[in-house]
């Protein structure tokens, strides 16, 4: 059952950030938990709904919806090993492996990276700039089964300004993927809007709707791989993100006619022989590049990531079917061969 409040602002509280004070002074749970209320329209100031960065001012009235009811469950910190390439005060590069979720679900409340997060910096020194209690430190995510560099952040001010920066396409982000089929062009760019899917809930779709959000893929051809027995030939390809669509380049790539190798959802246009996966349980898809300016310093970061062992095996196991790297692929040498495969 809801109950309201009405806070006034005292001098000491003046110049604070709303959903800070609202954790300070007991209104909420936690920062994190203000940060919701706020988001969900429930924190008003003058009738109005309020912002959670909103400076809060001496005299100002802030009326909240309190809930009695339970409170959603916490999210615990656990030892999970992070792969940290860079780290400060503000914000992470890591490396997220396969198999671990972004941010916890119902289904899922343990395991994931935000839990990891957690037990590293501690749930105080991370950001909530989503106005989610499961989603600290979080700016942009990766699925589950792709790998690679991600950002998180610390501070509040780091997150918002690493997600304007990713929405003003000012955050480099690029992919490796091998695609079923031989894509002829040395470059190409995809531009097609993306949809939730209208009868898959869990899947997206290209689609023509008012509801669809544009999306762009950008492509760079790294390798070909001629035809098999059981499969029609690889492309292994560079993509980069001009947006950030769930799961946009596994759509786009199927869209396209060229379906990423291994994945288990988005199959239409894959070779139905098993073996045409390589062996893989999900998709080729890996995290290889990420370059931004630091959203406090503006020192410029770049990073590189190799491919993890699985991809980097099934990527061998067709070498000796190369049609020959690009100058792309020469370029990106290091991120895509195993030292063995390197001539």
């Amino acid at each position: 059952m809801a109950r309201c409040v009405c806070h006034v602002a005292t001098a000491d509280d003046a110049g604070k950030r709303l959903d800070a004070l609202l954790a300070e002074r007991s209104l909420y749970a936690s920062r994190s938990a203000a940060a919701k209320a706020v988001a969900e329209g429930r924190v008003l100031i003058g009738g109005a709904p309020a912002r959670k960065s909103c400076a809060v001012a001496e005299g100002m009235a802030i009326v909240c919806e309190l809930d009695d009811g339970a409170e959603r469950f916490a999210v615990a910190g656990e030892p999970i090993e992070l792969d940290i390439r860079f780290e400060d005060d503000d914000m992470l590069v890591l490396s997220k492996p396969a198999g671990m979720l972004t941010h916890p679900s119902p289904e899922h409340s343990t395991g994931t990276l935000v839990n990891a997060l957690i037990h590293h910096c501690g749930p105080q020194n991370l950001c909530n700039v989503q106005g989610e209690d499961d989603r600290p430190g979080i700016v942009h995510r990766l699925d589950g089964d792709t790998s690679g560099l991600m950002l998180a952040a610390k501070s509040d001010l780091a997150g918002e300004l690493l997600m304007d920066a990713i929405r003003a396409r000012e955050v480099d982000r690029r992919y490796v993927a091998l695609v079923h089929g031989i894509i002829p062009h040395d470059t190409a760019m995809i531009d097609a809007p993306i949809a939730r899917h209208p009868t898959e809930r869990t899947q997206m779709a290209v689609m023509d709707t008012p509801r669809a959000r544009d999306a762009v893929t950008t492509l760079r051809v790294l390798e070909r791989f001629a035809g098999g027995t059981s499969d029609n030939g690889y492309t292994l390809v560079e993509c980069k993100l001009s947006t950030g669509r769930t799961h946009q380049i596994r759509v786009h790539m199927q869209y396209a006619g060229h379906p990423v190798v291994g994945d288990q959802t988005y199959t239409s246009g894959a070779p139905r022989d098993k073996r045409a996966q390589l062996g893989l349980g999900r998709q080729f898809l890996h995290s290889c590049r990420i370059a931004f300016d630091h959203p406090l310093t503006g020192e410029h970061l770049s990073f590189r990531d190799a491919l993890p062992d699985d991809l980097a095996c099934a990527l061998s196991s067709i070498r000796e079917r190369s049609c020959g790297a690009t100058d792309a692929g020469r370029e990106l040498s290091d991120i895509i061969y195993l030292d063995t495969d390197r001539t």
